[in-house]
């Protein structure tokens, strides 16, 4: 292999390949990235069983071929390489770097020994990558972290026509995001989850265009500009989470949503480990507390339009600053029953329906 490619551009594909390699890779050529060279075209491509990567860059190939180098150790490497196009020329066992005044030479890895990355799936839709990223960001934050039950760390996708609902759930709060898209065919319907912690990498790394979206044999697909991403689906197996967002509230509270999320963080600097946050919604006001332990106490009013009687009602801080977090709009409903009971926030779209739902267990007073 011979070829000569923009070291900006290099660099930006070699680290979002990288970023799926493992830490502790099953067999040592996974932690490997492929190069193949062809038709004045790089393709750089990484896979760990799981999830596959793929990033497509012009370059000029003078002798196609294909070479595995170390991934991480490459990624440092074009990272760091002065502002001068890059050549990369195999000589045997070495693959030798040169940019500028620099060169590498870096020992390769057995390359049949790659495995052969998994298909891209039927494009099942499309959507706008802003509004990809905005969905999963919206509620990754309530799948679990913890693999004994894998479906908590999933992000369910439910897809049925125009329509798309995203939720995940790690049983102490649930969250869903409402949003349309462009279907591939008109009636199509499908049901998915797919990890959370990947689907939020792919997200962060496609939103610059449309992303296409590939669904078929336990394998969902995300591609776009050139890049494109597969991931192994989890067990379809979820709760009936529609149910339970869709409870009648006798009590509404509209808060700003900036001033509430600012007072929540500063009173929760006196809140010790996993104690609450209270809050006491009165006509016109939230009083927002924390603390009187050994540490201090905090307290704050924010204003806000109550609907209902009086309540006085706890949460644990973090979980009520990652669902106030998702509110696109200025200002955030809080719909509350009594204080034992859950609490559901949702945006404000003035006569539209909500499209960020987020249910939120309280915490037990003391």
């Amino acid at each position: 292999m011979k070829i000569r490619v923009n070291r900006d551009v290099l660099a930006d594909a070699v680290a979002w390949a990288a970023r799926i390699l493992p830490s502790r890779p099953v067999v040592p050529v996974l932690s490997g990235l492929l190069l193949e060279a062809t038709d004045d075209l790089l393709t750089l491509s990484a896979f760990d069983y799981d999830v596959s990567a793929r990033a497509e860059v012009d370059a000029q190939v003078s002798e196609e071929g294909r070479v595995l180098i170390p991934g991480r150790l490459l990624a440092e490497i074009t990272r760091s390489l002065p502002d001068d196009d890059v050549e990369l020329v195999t000589e045997g066992a070495e693959a030798v770097l040169t940019c500028g005044s620099a060169e590498f030479g870096l020992i390769t890895m057995p390359v049949e020994d790659f495995p052969s990355l998994p298909a891209m799936p039927p494009a099942i839709g499309a959507i706008g990558g802003g509004v990809f990223a905005s969905a999963v960001s919206q509620v990754a934050p309530a799948a679990s972290r913890d693999d004994t039950l894998p479906m908590l760390t999933g992000i369910r996708v439910d897809i049925a026509g125009e329509s798309v609902t995203m939720a995940a759930t790690d049983r102490y709060r649930i969250a869903a995001r409402d949003f349309t898209w462009r279907p591939a065919a008109p009636g199509v319907a499908v049901s998915a989850m797919v990890p959370a912690r990947m689907l939020v990498e792919v997200a962060k790394s496609l939103r610059g265009g449309e992303v296409s979206v590939a669904m078929g044999d336990g394998v969902a697909g995300f591609e776009s500009v050139g890049r494109s991403t597969t991931v192994r689906l989890l067990d379809e197996q979820f709760i009936d989470y529609r149910s339970r967002l869709t409870t009648e509230w006798s009590i509404r509270a509209d808060v700003p949503v900036a001033p509430f999320v600012n007072a929540v963080k500063r009173v929760a600097l006196v809140a010790e480990r996993n104690t609450a946050v209270r809050l006491s919604f009165s006509q016109g006001q939230v009083l927002v507390q924390a603390g009187g332990g050994d540490i201090g106490r905090g307290a704050e009013v924010v204003p806000c339009e109550l609907r209902g009687d009086d309540i006085q009602i706890a949460f644990q801080s973090q979980f009520l600053l990652d669902g106030l977090t998702g509110i696109e709009t200025d200002l955030a409903r809080i719909n509350l029953e009594s204080p034992t009971r859950p609490a559901l926030i949702q945006d404000v779209p003035g006569d539209a329906q909500p499209a960020f739902r987020y249910l939120v267990m309280s915490l037990r007073q003391p």
